[in-house]
């Protein structure tokens, strides 16, 4: 198995803030979906997960990823096709979790994403040591949506990645951006 496999990322729109740090679902993103799923694909990584609790827009992700694999869509692209066969809504992080243990027979790591550094963050050089070393082992990315994950969704991480900076003083990447550039850091040629 490669280290790729051994991970999957979870976009999450709840529980992240929203610009006055208020608790929020943000919504979910016809981009994002795309694009994301593309990446995944690319990089060979397990399963994409959208995590969100609002009843609509997993029906509306599911109609989506229908769309590209059974409707027109599946014949017009059959590359996008291919990627998003890896989509799967989930309602909660903890149900994107139990349907890893559940295709693994065991219980993710979970690691969180932000654009802010913290003080425990591990480098994605360490990270790579971590697939190395547990090659068995089944991992789920954390990818915040809005203005980033909860507090207490970074409570429950095993790590906390450290984050993608260009080296100035801004740094307000998109999701999709900051997920081709984490996948390409961790597993790219």
């Amino acid at each position: 198995m490669s280290a790729a496999q051994q991970v999957s990322i979870a976009l999450v729109h709840y529980p992240v803030y929203d610009k006055n740090r208020e608790v929020v679902a943000t919504a979910v993103t016809n981009l994002d979906i795309h694009d994301i799923a593309r990446a995944a694909r690319t990089y060979g990584v397990a399963r994409y997960y959208i995590v969100t609790p609002v009843e609509e827009q997993r029906r509306l992700v599911e109609k989506i990823r229908l769309h590209w694999l059974e409707g027109w869509g599946s014949t017009y692209n059959p590359k996008r096709k291919s990627a998003l066969e890896l989509l799967q809504t989930e309602v909660s992080v903890e149900a994107a979790a139990a349907d890893v243990e559940e295709r693994t027979g065991k219980r993710p790591k979970l690691i969180v994403t932000g654009a802010a550094g913290r003080p425990n963050s591990v480098s994605f050089s360490a990270l790579q040591a971590l697939f190395a070393a547990e090659p068995e082992h089944p991992f789920l990315l954390l990818l915040g949506t809005g203005w980033g994950l909860t507090e207490d969704v970074f409570s429950k991480a095993d790590y906390v990645l450290e984050p993608i900076s260009g080296g100035g003083d801004y740094n307000h990447l998109s999701v999709r951006s900051a997920t081709s550039i984490m996948l390409d850091r961790l597993f790219g040629r």
